[in-house]
């Protein structure tokens, strides 16, 4: 049985790994608490809207601006992991932690796709869709979180939670170097991806709560 700490920790395979350990053991014995650890993974999505944007307004180099955003993306992705390290394995929680855990990641799923979405800009309904996929990442968490204050737990399925968006637009960023209208693509995907992932998680609540009024 998991237990509160676990049940509420997205699975991260690379959480077990030796580079993970060192480096949240290092920010750790550096003193960096989980919040502020937090709080730079904004700082990398603001990275890779700064190239979105550069790319977009055609200044710089297209493959460095694309190869720059996949940068920020993974240093958010990276912060992600870090911080809860930092917080459980190394018994740093703070009583707002919570906060922390959950608002940087709005924020840095909105600054990312928004610059996608710069980039789908010329097509049809293209920032559109940014702001739909925006919504909906937004609508994912809420419905995970509503999981859990009903006492069902979190449910962090797909087919696009945080880091299958992520993993889906470092894609695109490498095709993008190559066929621009990758981007425009992407956020369909993400778009259909996201209602789907809403769905499942609804209905695991749905179920849940079901089983728990008939036992």
């Amino acid at each position: 049985m998991m237990t509160p700490d676990q049940d509420s920790r997205r699975p991260i395979a690379s959480r077990d790994s030796g580079w993970a350990k060192q480096t949240a053991a290092f920010l750790a014995k550096q003193g960096l608490s989980p919040n502020v650890i937090s709080v730079l993974s904004i700082a990398f999505a603001l990275v890779s809207l700064v190239a979105f944007y550069l790319d977009y307004r055609g200044v710089g180099l297209h493959f460095v601006n694309m190869l720059l955003a996949v940068a920020g993306i993974q240093g958010r992705l990276i912060m992600n992991l870090l911080d809860g390290m930092v917080a459980v394995e190394h018994n740093k929680k703070s009583a707002v932690g919570g906060i922390f855990n959950e608002v940087p990641d709005r924020i840095t799923d909105t600054l990312i796709i928004f610059g996608v979405g710069l980039l789908a800009k010329h097509m049809a309904y293209g920032m559109d869709l940014a702001y739909w996929a925006i919504a909906l990442s937004i609508a994912t968490a809420y419905i995970r979180t509503l999981g859990a204050s009903l006492h069902c737990g979190h449910f962090f399925i797909g087919p696009m939670a945080k880091q299958h968006r992520m993993a889906l637009i470092t894609v695109g960023c490498v095709v993008g170097i190559w066929y621009g209208p990758v981007f425009y693509y992407l956020l369909m995907v993400m778009n259909v991806g996201l209602i789907i992932t809403c769905y499942r998680r609804l209905a695991k609540i749905f179920i849940h709560l079901q089983k728990n009024a008939v036992s």
